[in-house]
């Protein structure tokens, strides 16, 4: 079968499984008192993450589908970052003790908008409130346009060991229609100013399927972001989802790629970076240079895939700070309030920001362990994990027929209970973990959901 029929058949909307259940099947039967309750029934010696959230920037880009706003001034950020102060200081009184934290993921937005000193006060707390292993990632988003020395030295101040780059693209057309103007020479230097600063390990950000965009212009786009040598370089497609960011509605339909072209566009970034750049895949739409610790996480099998995307860490909860922030616990998961007024009034009168989320169930707990080794080792053993979870395989199979189109069509291979994707079912390895998603309704999928190619 051509590609293009492959696209044909497969480019529905589907999750992107950065979670199971996903987002859109959170409720308000999850609130803060149930997160107050999850919180101190975790166990003392159990290994957190932490993620903060800034849902601010200096500038709106188009394309974004993140929570995040323009904010010019000064101290609506300050007021910001007291109120992840005092949830910081929320989540450490509930837990009772100095949890040991192994990452720390400052994400947005752009967390680097906030001024030094809330930024570096921020950490000094984690650091008081929380035991940070010696050895913990600590990892920081930035847009390289206002990236400038002594915010390089303020991150240094905060021990940060990681950065990603938002890159999207490097061509001037790209970057007008989507209101993005960055040139390679600023990213360079940022680049250039972390690593004068101790940072050595950088992510970049590339994007397929933006308006204006060609087979051309991406490979000319990767072939620069090799020059950057990140350790980790991750390929998203464009989700146009223009009924719930709004802003999106100002990049005309007419400018964008159809199916066929997007899927060819991700296909030459995948021949430059693992072709001339040598880096490894990993899972749907992620690279990684084979000795950088996501390979080797890949080779060993322990990766992991969360909020953030393709992870390597193990944690077993992740506590999340900020408005929109969503966290996840042994018990379910949980996601603050989106606006920030919401979520400073709760901060402020002393309760969590929580507004939704999900108890899991034990069937929760099963197919989320399906879902992400497909995800992220593109392989699972139905048997071997019922067993592991004290289940029955068979409670897995109820829509495995639906496999079967896919092994005819070269995307899995599959034998009843052990399933493989192949490499030319990477792409559409969403479409192969929805089988076992028993929340999924098709019909009133498109809505929710980003395109699967």
């Amino acid at each position: 079968m051509k590609d293009s029929e492959l696209v044909a058949r497969y480019d529905g909307r589907v999750p992107r499984y950065t979670s199971y259940p996903t987002a859109p099947y959170f409720s308000a039967a999850v609130d803060s008192e149930t997160y107050s309750a999850w919180l101190g029934a975790l166990s003392p010696d159990a290994p957190l993450s932490l993620y903060i959230h800034v849902p601010f920037c200096d500038r709106l880009c188009l394309y974004c589908g993140c929570n995040t706003s323009v904010v010019r001034h000064e101290q609506p950020r300050r007021d910001y970052a007291h109120l992840l102060g005092l949830e910081i200081n929320m989540l450490a009184d509930q837990l009772g003790h100095r949890a040991a934290v192994s990452h720390v993921h400052w994400g947005g937005g752009t967390p680097t908008c906030l001024p030094n000193d809330c930024l570096t006060g921020i950490m000094d707390l984690i650091r008081r409130r929380f035991a940070v292993r010696a050895d913990a990632e600590i990892a920081i988003e930035i847009d390289p346009t206002s990236f400038t020395p002594d915010k390089a030295d303020a991150l240094t101040l905060m021990g940060v060991n990681r950065a990603s780059l938002g890159v999207q693209d490097f061509d001037e057309k790209v970057q007008t229609a989507i209101g993005r103007m960055q040139s390679y020479e600023e990213t360079q230097a940022c680049a250039d100013k972390l690593r004068a600063v101790g940072i050595h390990a950088i992510n970049l950000d590339l994007i397929y399927g933006l308006p204006h965009q060609t087979v051309a212009s991406v490979v000319r786009t990767a072939q620069q972001a090799l020059a950057l040598q990140a350790g980790r370089i991750a390929v998203f497609g464009y989700a146009h989802v223009p009924w719930m960011k709004r802003h999106q509605a100002l990049i005309k339909d007419a400018w964008l790629p159809d199916a066929p072209a997007r899927f060819a566009q991700m296909q030459a970034i995948a021949g430059v970076l693992e072709g001339e750049g040598g880096y490894v895949p990993v899972g749907l739409d992620h690279y990684a240079q084979p000795d950088d610790a996501m390979a080797v996480a890949l080779r060993d099998k322990s990766l992991h895939r969360s909020f953030q995307g393709y992870t390597t860490d193990a944690a077993p909860t992740l506590l999340a700070v900020g408005a929109s922030s969503i966290g996840s616990l042994p018990q379910g998961y949980v996601q603050n309030a989106t606006s920030v007024p919401a979520y400073a009034t709760a901060i402020m009168a002393g309760r969590f920001a929580t507004v939704r989320g999900v108890a899991l169930t034990a069937e929760d707990i099963l197919r989320r362990i399906v879902i992400e080794k497909i995800m992220c080792d593109l392989h699972v053993d139905l048997a071997e994990v019922a067993q592991s979870m004290g289940a029955d395989a068979v409670d897995l199979l109820t829509a495995a027929d639906n496999l079967l189109p896919m092994c005819h069509d070269g995307l899995v291979t599959w034998d009843g209970l052990r399933l493989s994707v192949t490499e030319r079912g990477r792409p559409f390895v969403r479409n192969v973990a929805a089988v076992f998603d028993a929340y999924l309704n098709t019909d009133d999928a498109a809505p929710k959901y980003a395109r699967a190619v």
